[in-house]
């Protein structure tokens, strides 16, 4: 049993019997399980095991935010999405958020608070997200990966309400994000910054 089950959810565990790659590809690998039910009957689940990313909201002194407009291509447009890149192998969530914010936008930033980790599709990822907000932004050249296009730009927290409001915002983790900018905003959540 996983350490953060508490012995009343027991019941509700499924054991693994086999398992096995479907896919492996640079980005994603898919593994299909066969599990063991709480109920003795067998089956079968496949999912994507992911090395997890982070996601950074990156405060402007002038009281905007900065994000980006990116074609992805399971969703057949251009998505409206706040910095959020890949974590490498043993990278730590700082060093991951530092380096895509400054490849992504050109910006640097002096503080940080870490917010929290999301499971953006526990039905079939494992992908942890890490969000963390970036404030003391420096600006300089980005350094996009080639063959990355993406148009970075200025928003208003209120704006980004609006379009998370509207549905111009559908992104998980940016929807997420925009509701934590509005609860540090309002002075409802506080922030443990650290540089």
């Amino acid at each position: 049993m996983d350490s953060r089950d508490p012995p009343e959810h027991e019941g509700l565990r499924e054991t693994p019997v086999a398992t096995q790659p479907v896919f492996e590809g640079r980005f994603l690998r898919i593994w299909r399980d066969t599990v063991r039910l709480p109920d003795g009957a067998v089956a079968e689940r496949e999912y994507i095991k992911h090395s997890g990313a982070v996601m950074v909201i990156p405060l402007l002194d002038n009281g905007r935010v900065l994000m980006e407009r990116q074609w992805r291509t399971p969703m057949r447009r251009v998505m409206t999405e706040f910095p959020a890149g890949k974590l490498d192998a043993g990278e730590a969530w700082q060093a991951c958020a530092a380096r895509e914010l400054r490849e992504e936008t050109g910006y640097s930033a002096r503080e940080w608070a870490y917010i929290g980790t999301i499971n953006n599709a526990i039905s079939y990822s494992d992908e942890a997200i890490h969000l963390a907000f970036a404030r003391g932004l420096s600006p300089g050249p980005r350094q996009l990966d080639a063959h990355e296009f993406l148009e970075v730009f200025e928003a208003a927290p209120e704006q980004l309400l609006d379009w998370v409001r509207s549905g111009a915002i559908t992104d998980v983790k940016t929807v997420i994000g925009v509701f934590w900018l509005e609860k540090m905003l309002s002075g409802s959540w506080d922030l443990d910054w650290r540089s």
